[in-house]
């Protein structure tokens, strides 16, 4: 009994760190999983961590105990945001090729998050979710978080790294960086339709009587979607790409938290 009293503490940390994490990352997060699932799964993960980092741990719950578990919870959303960060990409990329094709009008509801989501952007989402499962992206992200604990131990001092601005800063330019890879995905159908509305400029001008209103929405919609399929055997690399992106942008954030682990 003495050995789960003191050991109680330091698992409750983990347990709030990776449950927080669930709560936000993409896949773990889904509605369609269920809560008891969710809260297992924290739990065994939160006992393997346990066993091979938080056995050498030791803290006392006093006062400060309630900073130390929100200093956990806070750690967990923050990686799971990053992460949601860069699944969030596709969704704005696929809103802005929506917008540009016609179908901004055919909104979905995304059975994931429960939310309104755009038709391609919602298309190329779950597209994503299956490359991710295909390359165990899912253990790559459960590896990463059980080994924050090396890069963010439980005696980091968090709040003081918060309070120097280094995660805001991170953080925005995170925000700047998935806005831009958005428009750079949805770069091609921007063009080819800001080309075809340019000459359905020229044909009301050359040929009044023609009905651009008629023959746009129809003909932007074929261009579009035939676009779409010519650039899908691209979207595998792509997705490679930025699920790259992302595991680096997570180790620099354990940079700022933390600093490299010791002994390397």
């Amino acid at each position: 009994m003495s050995a789960i009293a003191q050991g109680a503490p330091i698992f409750l940390l983990i347990f709030c760190r990776i449950t927080a994490f669930f709560v936000v990352a993409p896949i773990f997060s889904s509605r369609s999983v269920p809560n008891t699932f969710k809260i297992g799964l924290g739990f065994f993960i939160s006992l393997m961590v346990y066993l091979t980092y938080g056995v050498g741990e030791s803290v006392i719950p006093n006062e400060e105990y309630v900073l130390a578990v929100f200093r956990e919870i806070i750690i967990g959303l923050l990686l799971g945001f990053v992460v949601y960060l860069f699944f969030s990409i596709v969704q704005m990329a696929g809103g802005i090729m929506d917008m540009q094709i016609g179908l901004a009008m055919a909104n979905v509801v995304d059975p994931h998050t429960g939310i309104s989501a755009p038709l391609m952007g919602n298309f190329k989402y779950m597209l994503m979710l299956v490359v991710f499962l295909m390359m165990n992206g899912h253990h790559y992200l459960l590896g990463g978080l059980m080994n924050s604990y090396t890069w963010m131990p439980l005696s980091n001092e968090f709040y003081s790294i918060m309070m120097s601005g280094g995660i805001s800063d991170f953080l925005v330019r995170t925000f700047a960086t998935t806005f831009v890879l958005a428009i750079q995905i949805a770069a091609p159908i921007m063009v080819a339709m800001f080309l075809t509305d340019v000459g359905l400029g020229f044909l009301t001008k050359s040929a009044p009587q023609f009905n651009v209103f008629v023959i746009g929405l129809p003909l932007k919609l074929l261009i579009g979607i035939f676009l779409m399929i010519l650039l899908m055997p691209s979207m595998g690399a792509l997705f490679e790409k930025l699920f790259s992106i992302m595991f680096d942008s997570l180790e620099q954030l354990f940079g700022i938290v933390q600093g490299p682990p010791s002994g390397e």
